[in-house]
């Protein structure tokens, strides 16, 4: 069973909770505001999780809270481009845990959002489509207002190439379908290919490929990317998430002119129905704040339809993790 707030937390929440709303209120008073459901939103409690993966990236190696998220949402609702944006929502995206703690994930983020204190609505939890005992951990999410989804990490240094395609795994996912649960798609961009036959072998499950297909905003040839993305996105199942290129970037050198390739390339294979914005916090503050890597992708995406705009921000969000 999940454990409840302590009054600490619990108070911490409430003031970070406000402080947004504060921040967002003179947003609100403006005509057109832009809401933002942010559908790649990290939390991580070291003290009450592990999380390997921290061994080999020292910057973020220490706990990053709800209330840290909101201080950083709160400064792009203080930004000044036009028109004001805000998150409203977010959905929490599954931090690649030790597998034994993916239940203790799921009931404390199941907490979060049952508990309305926050923007935090929905999340896609951590699984692993191949191990024993998956089926009865998936089944308990079918019908859940809040568990969306499930995600495995499959770019670690540990996973092979074509691990995805391993016959269990593949039945694992196929059951997702099954339940009405999505599966979010994180791996090397050399591995596109085998994404695309995953998806393939799972015509009933709804796929959203995570961070424009891991593109490198430093690479200087994207040929194989550009074209294995577009073999993707001609799979009608799959949505494609603009979110963790920026920490790609490099520090300090970076302009959103160096991010426009990957994003324009992932709206126009995927369509403007079939992409979906994600934050990465707090992942993208390798290179990035949250406000500043938002405001960067707006000025990428500032000549196209309003309408369009209000889809990947937004309303594509709604749609794909059912947010109502």
């Amino acid at each position: 069973m999940s454990q409840p707030l302590d009054r600490r937390a619990f108070l911490q929440q409430g003031a970070a909770a406000a402080t947004l709303a504060a921040a967002g209120l003179a947003a609100d008073k403006e005509k057109d505001v832009l809401p933002i459901i942010d559908t790649h939103q990290h939390l991580w409690d070291l003290k009450k999780f592990r999380l390997p993966w921290l061994k080999r990236a020292a910057h973020l190696d220490r706990s990053y809270l709800m209330e840290d998220y909101l201080k950083a949402a709160a400064e792009l609702a203080r930004s000044k481009a036009e028109p004001p944006a805000r998150i409203v929502k977010t959905v929490y995206m599954e931090v690649d845990l030790a597998p034994e703690q993916q239940q203790a994930e799921a009931d404390y983020v199941r907490d979060i959002c049952e508990g309305g204190k926050t923007p935090m609505v929905a999340a896609v939890v951590s699984g692993r489509p191949n191990s024993d005992g998956f089926a009865k951990y998936a089944r308990q999410f079918k019908d859940s207002p809040y568990i969306k989804g499930i995600r495995q990490v499959l770019h670690g240094p540990d996973t092979p190439a074509g691990y995805c395609l391993d016959k269990r795994f593949i039945a694992g996912i196929r059951l997702l379908g099954e339940l009405g649960l999505s599966f979010d798609l994180c791996m090397r961009p050399q591995e596109l290919p085998d994404a695309a036959k995953l998806i393939d072998a799972c015509p009933d499950t709804r796929f959203i490929l995570d961070h424009c297909g891991n593109a490198d905003v430093q690479a200087r040839d994207r040929t194989r990317w550009k074209k294995d993305m577009a073999a993707v996105a001609k799979r009608k199942n799959v949505v494609g998430k603009v979110s963790g290129i920026v920490a790609t970037a490099k520090p300090g050198a970076w302009t959103a002119d160096d991010l426009a390739p990957i994003v324009n390339h992932t709206l126009e294979v995927f369509g403007p129905d079939r992409v979906m914005f994600g934050g990465d916090w707090p992942v993208c503050t390798k290179a990035s704040t949250l406000a500043q890597w938002v405001e960067a992708l707006r000025a990428v995406v500032k000549d196209r339809k309003a309408e369009e705009q209000r889809k990947l921000f937004h309303d594509n969000a709604v749609r794909v993790y059912r947010l109502g």
